[in-house]
């Protein structure tokens, strides 16, 4: 054990070790693309503050809503209670998502949406007398840091600790390219044992390692799942609103969820709020005059007003402005940029999906708790760059705003990186 040495702040940090990074870079405003320190230094935000940004930061629409609502409603308890911008946003979102998904329950995180699914198909198999309990999960995944998202995720160092709190889970492979076939055959075997669910991360697996895999893959599984009677959850906390090219990955797909999780770009990055949705059957099963039937979940801040006005005004910038061509571009450059690095010898699995772009650094150790991540993120941190690789994986994911003069330094910084490290 280390002596602690004094500090200025009492803030612990997640997803961070004070001993090895005692400083923390401090952050006074934010606008567009790029964030800015007290001393008024730009930094390029290439990965959308852990993702969330999606227009950019503080675009005026979301900004202004929230003023407006903060004037009007601040919180109300949603238990027998409910308000304007919730319900216009819960219809908004039937309408946008995919086909069938009629219901939506509010959270304030994508591991509450998550924690949130999970119950719904348990509480669906327990309230039309089914013993369905077991859950599928893909390896490498990522849900969550909360207990059942823990659960349903990779386990590993993240998680080691609290492993006597975890349930078990059932897992198959994830579907590497040409070993398509070993994924879905071993999910084929497992919902053959009657499990409630079947949880992914459509396209992408974000903190699994930026692993991709093709949309015929995500809708193959969807149909096992469908011949079998299993739930599929669909996690698009991070695919969703737009980062895998499509405003959600299961539409690549050509497939419908049964239960779907949002979170992240829900407001736009502005503000914490997240939604699960599902079918009508899910819901029916919960509706009864028998209140042991209820669904019982909640938070304090369940669609807090401020939030719902901000996830409207989102919805309304999408309507109204052309964030699809944004996108669009964007993919353009994200692969123009990274075309150079598929013939560069010091880097490997090179490779996009949508508005994400993700390459290895070829190194001995580049495991997440190598010295390579730190290493990586300095140099970055140090060309004006927000890029936080996952171990040896360096990947960019931009808010929709950003420019080729923008993400140009970035891609040399990568094509630099190799030197860091020499």
């Amino acid at each position: 054990m280390s002596s602690i040495p004094p500090t200025a702040s009492p803030i612990w940090h997640p997803f961070t070790q004070h001993a090895l990074q005692p400083q923390m870079q401090p952050i006074a405003a934010s606008e567009g693309a790029y964030l800015v320190t007290p001393e008024g230094r730009r930094i390029l935000d290439a990965i959308s503050s852990w993702w969330v940004v999606t227009h950019g930061h503080r675009h005026p629409r979301i900004v202004a809503a929230v003023k407006a609502q903060a004037d009007t409603l601040d919180q109300i308890i949603f238990a027998g209670f409910t308000h304007a911008p919730a319900e216009a946003l819960a219809r908004e979102l039937v309408a946008l998502a995919p086909e069938g998904l009629s219901r939506v329950f509010y959270s304030d995180s994508g591991s509450t949406s998550v924690e949130v699914a999970l119950k719904m198909a348990l509480g669906y198999w327990r309230n039309i007398g089914a013993a369905r309990t077991s859950i599928i999960v893909m390896e490498g995944s990522y849900h969550g840091d909360t207990i059942g998202t823990m659960s349903v995720g990779e386990r590993g160092v993240f998680n080691a600790a609290y492993a006597p709190l975890l349930f078990d889970v059932k897992r198959v492979p994830f579907p590497h390219p040409g070993r398509e076939e070993e994924t879905l055959a071993a999910l084929a075997a497992l919902c053959a044992e009657s499990p409630a669910a079947f949880i992914v991360e459509p396209l992408v697996l974000g903190a699994g390692g930026m692993l991709m895999y093709g949309p015929q893959v995500l809708a193959a599984m969807k149909r096992i799942c469908e011949a079998h009677g299993v739930l599929f959850i669909a996690d698009e906390v991070m695919t969703g609103w737009g980062r895998t090219g499509t405003l959600f990955a299961c539409e690549q797909a050509g497939i419908s969820p049964d239960i779907l999780c949002l979170s992240k770009g829900l407001t736009g990055g502005l503000l914490p709020l997240a939604v699960t949705m599902c079918r009508e059957e899910i819901f029916t099963a919960h509706y009864s005059t028998d209140r042991a039937r209820t669904f019982f979940h909640s938070s304090s801040y369940t669609a807090n007003p401020i939030a719902c006005a901000a996830g409207l005004a989102n919805v309304e910038v999408w309507r109204s402005e052309p964030v699809r061509d944004r996108i669009a571009t964007l993919e353009g450059l994200q692969e123009t940029l990274l075309a150079p690095f598929r013939d560069d010898a010091r880097f490997e699995s090179v490779r996009r999906c949508g508005t994400i772009t993700a390459l290895e650094l070829k190194v001995g150790d580049g495991g997440y708790l190598a010295d390579v991540g730190p290493k990586l993120m300095a140099h970055f941190l140090d060309r004006g760059l927000l890029i936080r690789p996952l171990g040896n994986t360096i990947y960019v994911m931009p808010p929709y705003c950003v420019t080729a003069a923008d993400l140009e330094p970035a891609y040399a910084a990568i094509a630099d990186a190799p030197q860091v490290l020499a």
